[in-house]
């Protein structure tokens, strides 16, 4: 029963956190350091708590993933030879082909940067410390970013370089603490988006992103075996998380329409001082 009870407040941390602007992997790594909390299976826990976030984004899309794929099929497969590869279309579906591609370009970054530096990633800058300093850091970029907004522009006005650069800005948040929503916002809205149109458009390119590192990192849990004792607590942290998720998307899609992501950088900065101190002492 302990154990369920910890999967359940880890999924509420990983689906609220995954998509606020303030870093999942940095509030779980914090989390288990603060409370010593450990299952005998870290790995298959973590990959159980990012599918069901991976469920969230992908059940509240799913209307625009499936005409956005049916779209890309059609252009594959059905189209005349007329279209060129990227060009904007004029017939029904054509800009969910476009966007289907961008979105595409715009995971490529974080793709390779998690395959190459996935073991350092590990290894080397899971600590506490990291987390607090990230915080902080890229809690002052989207301070700046919210200041200095007074974009309009929408997700139908992406061209290939504003995925490209939101891409490698995503590939960023790869460190703990930098936060994969926080920093794709940031630089959506220095490209000159609205913050809702931001926030959208982040969500839209984190789903590859967590689905991919969902997939990969299942791969090598069912490699290295899934432990039988932490079924119930993984069943448990995946559906919590699922929900959660799906709930704070729609919350921050509410907020940025009326709001501004000033509470999210006053909670990063407080946070990531707390962190340094407590894990410097």
């Amino acid at each position: 029963m302990e154990d369920i009870l910890r999967a359940i407040a880890l999924g509420v941390i990983q689906g609220l956190t995954e998509f606020l602007p303030v870093s999942s992997s940095g509030h779980l790594i914090v989390a288990r350091d603060l409370f010593g909390w450990e299952f005998a299976d870290d790995l298959t826990f973590d990959v159980a708590l990012h599918l069901g976030t991976t469920a969230a984004v992908i059940a509240y899309f799913w209307s625009e993933w499936l005409r956005m794929l049916r779209s890309g099929w059609d252009w594959l497969f059905r189209r005349d030879g007329s279209q060129e590869p990227g060009a904007r279309s004029q017939e029904p579906g054509g800009y969910d082909a476009r966007l289907l591609g961008l979105l595409a370009i715009g995971s490529v970054p974080a793709g390779i940067t998690g395959l190459i530096f996935d073991v350092f990633l590990e290894d080397e800058v899971r600590s506490p410390i990291v987390v607090g300093a990230m915080l902080i850091v890229f809690g002052v970029v989207l301070f700046v970013a919210e200041r200095s907004n007074r974009g309009s522009r929408d997700v139908a006005s992406t061209e290939p370089r504003d995925a490209a650069s939101i891409g490698m800005a995503q590939a960023i948040s790869l460190v703990p603490g930098v936060s994969r929503s926080g920093i794709t916002i940031s630089a959506a809205m220095a490209r000159g988006y609205s913050r809702e149109q931001a926030a959208r458009l982040s969500f839209l390119l984190a789903t590859p992103a967590i689905l991919g590192a969902g997939l990969l990192k299942s791969a090598e849990a069912v490699f290295d075996g899934v432990p039988t004792g932490d079924i119930d607590a993984i069943v448990a942290g995946t559906v919590v998380s699922a929900v959660v998720g799906w709930l704070s998307i729609r919350y921050l899609l509410r907020l940025v329409q009326r709001g501004t992501f000033t509470g999210f950088v006053v909670y990063r900065l407080l946070a990531g001082v707390f962190i340094l101190v407590y894990f410097s002492v």
